[in-house]
């Protein structure tokens, strides 16, 4: 049998939902780059994975590029100064719209799991005769 491990069918590989997670987390409250870092591993969408502190640091830039989240420093509490992430009203509308694609990936997901529960049925393996034969393109 063929590892799986390392196949986008995991679904370890969802980059682009970084940016919405962020702007749900910042819409609930204002959060600084490690405490973000922190809410997303425990985030469902990172199931206890930490996300790539750099990456994340990249996505915060972007956005703060396109008026989606502001930054400013934190000094008044002991240790270093801290950037500290708020959502703006750019931020919000654009998290709205995130939720209208997702509504709407999701309605497209739940009808591709019908079609695939149809082919593979209970044990979760197409029946041999429901498999079209494998070509190989050139």
């Amino acid at each position: 049998m063929t590892d799986l491990t390392q196949c986008p069918c995991t679904g370890m590989n969802l980059d682009k939902l970084v940016q919405p997670t962020i702007l749900l987390l910042l819409a609930e409250q204002d959060l600084h780059g490690y405490a973000l870092v922190q809410k997303m591993t425990n985030s469902p969408m990172f199931k206890g994975d930490k996300p790539d502190p750099t990456g994340v640091y990249r996505f915060l830039k972007t956005m703060e590029d396109r008026s989606h989240v502001i930054s400013e420093w934190d000094l008044t509490e002991s240790g270093p100064p801290r950037k500290i992430y708020k959502i703006t009203a750019s931020g919000v509308a654009c998290l709205d719209r995130w939720v209208a694609s997702l509504q709407e990936y999701l309605e497209s997901i739940q009808t591709l799991l019908a079609s695939a529960a149809g082919v593979l049925g209970e044990s979760g393996q197409a029946a041999p005769s429901q498999v079209g034969p494998v070509t190989e393109r050139r």
